[in-house]
């Protein structure tokens, strides 16, 4: 075998030399070039603080983000929370749509803010939720509370699903806790809270202004919560939400009928009604079973989508 000449060798490593450099230079000033401009490599998004140079206020009470910082940080904390939670808002957004006309005029005729059907959305995202606890419904009711409000509870039916009797009991339990602790945002606490424990903290901590009590986690966070949903879901644009009204869940087309009966198969009902044992369920969600027992007689609305 030829022995290889010294100048081969050089030649050589020149070329590995350049080749190496070449490389090295084009990825630096890729870095450098993605650097300068800002773009992100691993996570592309832009994530901003919101700004909070507003008044702010619920049911026309005016929180005290501008004197209070510990309140402007829990208000930024339940702003951020919501407005970075997509899926979550994006939903409230769309069933905003079909709830809230059943919600509203109801706030209305019993003398309740408008302000506080987002109570609503904050316990339940307005859904036929069931808690840890027990509360069922929209507006979250326990057994209890609901029966003491008239709800019919029992294997087969569950009137904490029925959202216009429900938010009927949740503005006259508003009603009683707005007279005794003297404000909407304290009437909200104890919604949360109970009114029981709200009352013992009212003892202790000797005031009633709910931006100046130290109470449990969750009451501390609440009635910011339902601040925050409030402006999220009024302004969704500036958020950085643009949900198309057609793509919103349209409100719920039907009629009622009065039943004074047993209705012994909820299927055939729906057959003889042009319907299906599914529609009446979406439509009546407080029907928990097959059928309607009603030995005594009561009356009961039932809806039927409009054929």
């Amino acid at each position: 075998m030829k022995p290889i000449s010294f100048y081969s060798i050089a030649v050589a490593c020149f070329l590995t030399f350049a080749l190496f450099s070449s490389y090295t230079d084009e990825e630096a000033a890729t870095k450098s070039n993605s650097t300068t401009t800002g773009e992100a490599t691993d996570l592309p998004q832009v994530v901003k603080a919101i700004s909070l140079n507003k008044t702010f206020d619920l049911g026309g009470e005016v929180l005290p983000t501008h004197e209070n910082f510990d309140v402007r940080e829990r208000l930024d904390q339940e702003l951020l929370r919501n407005a970075y939670y997509h899926s979550n808002t994006v939903l409230n957004i769309k069933k905003a749509n079909r709830y809230f006309p059943v919600i509203e005029p109801i706030l209305a005729q019993y003398g309740v803010p408008d302000d506080l059907k987002y109570l609503a959305v904050a316990e339940s995202d307005l859904r036929n939720a069931t808690s840890p606890a027990g509360a069922k419904g929209i507006w979250q009711f326990m057994k209890a509370t609901g029966k003491a409000y008239g709800m019919e509870i029992n294997a087969s039916i569950d009137e904490r699903y029925n959202l216009e009797k429900a938010t009927i009991a949740a503005c006259k339990q508003l009603k009683k806790d707005k007279k005794e602790f003297g404000t909407w945002t304290m009437a909200a606490a104890a919604y949360n809270m109970g009114n029981t424990r709200l009352r013992k903290e009212v003892a202790v901590q000797r005031t009633k202004n709910y931006f100046d009590m130290n109470l449990n986690q969750e009451t501390m966070k609440y009635v910011l919560r339902i601040v925050a949903i409030k402006e999220i879901l009024n302004n969704p644009e500036q958020f950085g939400f643009y949900i198309d009204q057609a793509d919103k869940y349209q409100p719920f087309d039907y009629v009622t009928t009065t039943i004074t009966k047993t209705i012994p198969n909820l299927g055939d009902f729906a057959i003889q009604n042009g319907t299906t044992y599914r529609m009446i369920k979406l439509l009546n969600p407080w029907l928990l079973g097959s059928s309607l027992p009603n030995s005594s007689g009561r009356t009961y609305q039932v809806k039927i989508p409009r054929r």
